[in-house]
């Protein structure tokens, strides 16, 4: 690919979950940084983070996602979600978990692309979703129905669950996308690694060295922090600081209780959960995918990171 290409909205991806329309009227300012990850891939970890940098503290007043709705999901109406952003007088941090294809691309915004091994975070979204209550759930499928959005029914287990999500391309133009894409999602942000607005991160990484990632960030978006700040901002960042802190941090997109134990949307954040629950029918499906797929150096660092 030449180093001259810039990416493109291509989709538009309509699920369940986003509506990647609700981008037309979204306008830039210069310094905002979109976060833009698949689901249970270190999203709200990265909004955290980008809180910590911005504001400089670890008190906040609001809610987290207070600050940095997700703004593609229907789940409310998106003048409101847009005035919520557009009031902010702060360096803005949006979320998405819409790919780099069905966004659109500013210069003068930069761009957090988190990743996790594609196993691990399809473990994690099971999780996830026990973890919802079913008034949640429920709203969510009023929504889809209100947008006439096809259901599927779900599998009859998590094996079956894992062969029909790793099969899926994740293009809404091959049909309709499955909400936890990695493979593709990586791929539309890969592609444009070499620009300087982009920044690919891992959750293998962030969990070996946060500090490390955290002045990775900071360096990708411009924000300059005291040398005598950072040991409080990368404590307040910490798994173990969020998950006590979750009463707070766990998004709610719908209602202000969406989840049976808000502790547990950080549930365990650790490499490797697919062992144990994944056979080998899935295995071999799964390196299939990725090696027809995916270059290798591509495949390599979904899988480990950039450290690995």
């Amino acid at each position: 690919m030449s180093t001259a290409a810039r990416p493109e909205r291509k989709y538009i991806y309509d699920n369940m979950t986003t509506d990647s329309r609700r981008w037309d009227g979204f306008k830039p300012r210069d310094g905002d940084i979109i976060i833009s990850t698949p689901p249970k891939c270190g999203t709200t970890w990265t909004q955290m983070i980008c809180a910590l940098l911005v504001f400089q503290k670890t008190k906040f007043e609001r809610r987290l996602s207070d600050y940095t709705p997700w703004l593609d999901m229907p789940a409310k109406p998106i003048e409101e979600i847009l005035g919520v952003y557009e009031a902010q007088t702060h360096r803005r941090f949006i979320k998405t978990h819409t790919p780099l294809d069905g966004i659109p691309y500013f210069d003068n915004v930069t761009y957090l692309f988190v990743a996790r091994d594609p196993r691990d975070a399809f473990i994690s979204m099971g999780n996830h979703r026990k973890n919802m209550k079913p008034e949640m759930l429920a709203a969510m499928l009023r929504t889809a129905q209100a947008r006439n959005i096809p259901l599927q029914a779900p599998a009859s287990d998590a094996k079956a669950a894992f062969r029909n999500w790793i099969s899926a391309s994740g293009i809404p133009a091959e049909g309709q996308p499955l909400e936890l894409n990695v493979l593709h999602h990586a791929q539309t942000f890969w592609q444009f690694r070499h620009l300087p607005n982009i920044h690919l991160l891992h959750y293998n990484d962030m969990k070996a060295d946060l500090e490390g990632q955290m002045r990775r960030i900071a360096i990708a978006a411009g924000i300059t922090v005291d040398t005598a700040l950072w040991p409080e901002l990368v404590a307040a960042a910490s798994f173990e600081q969020m998950k006590e802190n979750a009463d707070t941090l766990a998004p709610a997109s719908i209602g202000p209780q969406p989840w049976h134990d808000n502790a547990a949307f950080f549930n365990k954040g650790e490499h490797g959960q697919w062992r144990g629950i994944l056979g080998d029918e899935e295995l071999a499906l799964y390196r299939g995918i990725m090696n027809e797929r995916l270059e290798p150096e591509l495949a390599h660092w979904l899988e480990h990171g950039w450290h690995g």
